[in-house]
């Protein structure tokens, strides 16, 4: 009996090393404590919720792995732009999109190897990033400015600069969302997508990127909460698929590192087949670390549960020892070890220095995309300047809502005198909508800045009723999604920065005023304006 029991305890032990969970607070609560002492998962995912200071931060990450027996993967999608779980105290790089924008493999390689240095410092040692998917499809509600763009060429070569730079600072890369999540028009956070295409189309373009990266070294590649029939008859996810994962990833394209899930508490799973039997299924398929990121009793469930498979028989005892051995070669491949922590002070002047943030301000420049102007750029600064500013303020799975200091309308009063600046909701009410309209009136200079307003009826509104005014000078400025030039016709000067964060926004002001030339070419194509656009003044 004693030794049954010593090898039920063995397999918990076992399989809780094939769990990365989150929790709800700045520090270790009892939640993550319970699963980390009781359960011996092997790793720790950081959301916004998580972030203090950076001093936060590096505590919470150094008493997590001392409560830890063995070494914890502590992870976070730090993509940069507009996925970005930690901003103050470290260098926010420009997201995927912007840095398609300048066709700057080096510069990608770098910016990637300074933010992994710094997540390193804070005692984060895997990151879920490079986002390699191909945004082919300009309604996809989740990818989007994620993308590096719309070729799969442009996406493995700024994707693989990425992942590299990543890798050179000591911090797991992690591809995704394998085989691809560029071509939906859902969100798998709240539904389950479906990705048509044959085998033929999806080799040239969704697989391309993934397949170029293996080649050149990834440590970690995440699955995708999408159906790919061509690959898989069962109306099954592809996180959920051995055909894919075993057969596909592992056999056919020869990938050897490990394969997490993305999080089993999105939709696409768990209002399906539900967060316990998801995980042992992606265990099953060939998932080496499932990731459930939320809720206590759905990470206890999902871990139960792969046990219980275990016990029963339908997951064999070296199938999990096999994904064990791909986690700790990738933690001994990276350095991450049991060490005790040196103190914030040793690292406090690492972070966010001088050098990175300037770095990371060249990149921003030499992302902004002038696409289309009819003579009408520079801004006058003798004219008074209307600038319409849309602020995000739902919250969403990805993109966590974070109220922005810096805005286009405060850049722009540093260099040019009589601005002034209108916030509104990003997807405005009748009354924000009528006060724009009446208050825009006033003047014949209006910047306009667009936040995907393509999804926005509030935005399209305000964009057509200024697009008709004549005598009225009209900027168009997309603070995220590029599309967004096709949601009204007739603009006549537009501008795609990718992103409302404070260096986009410091830059698109100097090009806006001439004080620096537009140097991005669109990476993507936007309505009649092809991959490559963008006019070099």
């Amino acid at each position: 009996m004693e030794d049954i029991a010593e090898h039920r305890g063995g397999i918990r032990k076992k399989v809780g090393q094939l769990f990365m969970c989150g929790f709800m607070d700045t520090r270790p609560n009892d939640n993550i404590l319970k699963l980390i002492t009781d359960y011996n998962i092997g790793g720790v995912i950081y959301f916004r919720r998580n972030i203090g200071t950076p001093e936060e931060v590096y505590e919470c990450s150094a008493g997590l792995q001392q409560a830890a027996s063995e070494p914890l993967l502590i992870a976070i999608d730090q993509e940069g732009g507009m996925v970005a779980r930690i901003e103050q105290g470290v260098t926010l790089m420009p997201g995927n999109m912007a840095l398609g924008a300048t066709r700057d493999p080096e510069g990608v390689f770098e910016a990637a190897r300074i933010a992994g240095l710094e997540l390193r410092q804070l005692g984060m040692n895997m990151n879920f990033a490079p986002c390699v998917d191909v945004n082919n499809n300009p309604t996809n509600p989740v990818i989007g400015v994620r993308s590096f763009g719309e070729t799969p060429q442009l996406v493995a070569s700024l994707g693989a600069a990425a992942a590299a730079g990543y890798q050179n600072a000591g911090v797991a890369a992690t591809l995704k969302h394998f085989p691809g999540h560029g071509d939906t028009d859902t969100d798998s956070h709240l539904a389950l997508p479906t990705i048509p295409h044959p085998r033929e189309r999806l080799e040239t373009i969704e697989l391309a990127p993934f397949r170029h990266i293996i080649k050149t070294g990834v440590d970690a590649i995440m699955t995708a909460h999408v159906v790919f029939p061509a690959y898989e008859e069962q109306e099954i996810p592809a996180t959920l698929s051995k055909n894919i994962l075993t057969g596909l990833l592992r056999q056919k394209l020869g990938f050897e590192g490990v394969i997490v899930t993305d999080c089993l508490e999105m939709n696409a799973i768990a209002q399906t087949v539900g967060v316990g039997t998801g995980a042992v299924q992606a265990v099953q398929a060939g998932a080496d670390l499932i990731l459930v990121s939320h809720r206590f009793d759905w990470q206890v469930e999902a871990i139960e549960a792969v046990i219980g498979a275990v016990e029963r028989g339908e997951i064999s005892e070296a199938r999990i020892d096999d994904s064990i051995s791909r986690l700790q070669r990738l933690k001994l491949k990276r350095g991450i070890l049991k060490e005790e922590p040196a103190g914030f002070a040793a690292i406090r002047d690492t972070l966010a220095t001088t050098a990175s943030h300037a770095f990371a301000q060249k990149l921003s420049e030499h992302s902004i995309t002038l696409v289309k102007d009819e003579g009408q750029l520079p801004l006058s600064g003798k004219e008074r300047t209307y600038v319409i500013w849309p602020e995000v303020r739902v919250h969403h799975e990805v993109v966590e809502a974070l109220r922005e200091e810096v805005t286009l309308g405060g850049e722009l009063s540093e260099l040019i005198p009589q601005v002034d600046e209108r916030i509104i909701d990003a997807d405005p009410s009748e009354e924000e909508i009528g006060l724009v309209l009446t208050e825009s009136a006033a003047y014949t200079q209006i910047v306009a800045v667009t936040y995907n307003a393509g999804f926005s009826g509030g935005q399209r509104r305000i964009l057509t009723e200024l697009v008709g005014r004549t005598g009225t000078r009209l900027i168009v400025v997309a603070a995220r999604d590029p599309f967004d030039y096709t949601a009204v016709p007739g603009i006549r000067t537009y501008l795609a920065c990718y992103e409302n964060k404070p260096l986009a926004m410091q830059s698109v002001a100097k090009v806006l005023t001439g004080q620096l030339p537009a140097r991005g070419r669109l990476p993507v194509t936007v309505g009649e304006f092809h991959v490559g656009t963008g006019i070099q003044v």
